[in-house]
């Protein structure tokens, strides 16, 4: 009863997030019913009806990634003090997260087989015609095993990924290479005025005369990039070569063949696993040429976030970079980009995309909780609010000044090989 009042009593921002999710469930259980619905229309076709039920696994993983995204800034699901006398521990909170996002995952496909079955008209009414006739198959009944099964796909892959992400850790487990706990960078500001000067920090040396040392000491930055630059860097290139095989087809019905659709759709996971990869090391390179040719107490600031935070920002702003060049080559490729799938792809964009970016809103909410300790040791010492909104307004500048031109490039390498 306890867990559910901690469900239950989260604020309007925490609802709306679990709101969104519930709403991206039910545009991918619509999806994956029209793909359904298509296989029982055209039996004639089984291999195109399992293109359109394999590319269901990009709008799949959207909202799965956003249902873990969200999970994670759920502040009623986070272990406090005292929660564990009262039998809420890590584990159990752990579970009440999972069981939170399996009930939103699980409203969202109820949702969608409304909705379907009241296109097909099954509730009331006569069904839809025209284009949308083509998935609903409403002269033929529905398997119920066969629906069960794919709309319990997204609840169970999405309370799984919670729980494995959240599980609790063991705490006497040592701290990561270059981290350290708040309570020592705090002693580190206290005594800094004791420690004697030391000549191998000179990239401060604006910061000292500015009078901000003790404010960047809150911040240190990671003494090693994230890994995994090589293999997303690899993936990448990988990805765009199958793209450039696949794109020899006709690229008007490149995704209504079942060989040159898969290849399309494995060329462009390839590519967006390569920029969820590379993406961290690619933030905090930001974080670096932030601090180079003697920075100030801003740059400072603001490289160190960039670097500290270099994996919860960078895999998002990757996703966002795949769908976004996966859009614009989309576009410049074909002339009618809806005609392979028809309505179900107005469908698909907006679940796509509503998810990733809602995603990268939610992993900026994160980041924000997890430097609210920082922030204000910050404020303490005296740091200026203009400073610390200088310096968010400046790291978005560096990762727009990045991924806007790597977004254009990879969609510019995606559409070449059609368009000469």
């Amino acid at each position: 009863m306890l867990a559910l009042r901690l469900t239950r009593a989260a604020r309007p921002a925490v609802q709306l997030r679990r709101l969104l999710v519930a709403a991206a469930s039910a545009g991918t259980g619509f999806l994956l019913l029209g793909s359904l619905g298509y296989a029982l229309g055209h039996p004639q076709t089984p291999g195109a009806a399992a293109l359109r039920l394999a590319w269901c696994v990009v709008p799949l993983a959207a909202t799965v990634y956003l249902a873990l995204a969200v999970a994670r800034t759920d502040p009623g699901t986070r272990p406090r003090p005292g929660l564990s006398a009262v039998g809420l521990g890590p584990g159990r909170l752990m579970a009440v997260s999972a069981l939170t996002t399996l009930l939103a995952c699980t409203l969202g496909s109820l949702v969608a087989l409304l909705f379907f079955l009241h296109l097909r008209g099954d509730l009331s009414g006569l069904p839809i015609d025209g284009k949308g006739a083509q998935f609903l198959a409403a002269d033929r009944p529905l398997p119920v095993p066969a629906v069960l099964t794919l709309l319990a796909l997204l609840p169970v892959a999405a309370s799984g990924a919670v729980a494995l992400s959240l599980r609790p850790r063991d705490p006497r487990r040592p701290a990561a290479k270059g981290t350290a706990s708040f309570g020592a960078r705090w002693h580190a500001v206290l005594h800094k005025a004791e420690a004697p000067a030391s000549a191998e920090a000179p990239v401060e040396a604006d910061a000292e005369q500015a009078g901000w040392s003790d404010v960047l000491t809150v911040t240190p930055p990671p003494r090693e990039a994230p890994a995994g630059f090589p293999w997303g860097v690899a993936a990448l290139a990988a990805g765009l070569a199958v793209q450039a095989y696949a794109n020899r087809a006709a690229p008007a019905s490149v995704l209504a063949l079942p060989v040159e659709g898969a290849a399309v759709l494995g060329g462009w996971l390839l590519t967006a696993l390569g920029l969820v990869l590379a993406a961290p090391g690619l933030t905090h390179l930001c974080g670096r040429v932030l601090q180079s040719a003697q920075p100030g107490a801003l740059r400072l600031l603001a490289g160190r976030v960039l670097m500290s935070e270099a994996t919860r920002i960078g895999r998002p702003l990757g996703v966002v970079c795949a769908v976004t060049a996966a859009a614009l080559a989309t576009t410049a490729m074909y002339d009618q980009p809806a005609a392979a799938f028809g309505p179900l792809s107005t469908v698909a964009t907006l679940v796509v995309g509503g998810c990733t970016l809602a995603t990268l809103l939610t992993a900026a909410v994160e980041t924000r909780q997890s430097r609210a300790g920082t922030t204000a040791a910050l404020l303490r010492l005296g740091a200026p609010a203009t400073m610390l909104r200088g310096s968010a307004a400046l790291r978005a500048a560096a990762l727009i000044a990045l991924f806007v031109p790597l977004t254009l490039l990879i969609a510019y390498l995606s559409a070449l090989p059609p368009t000469r």
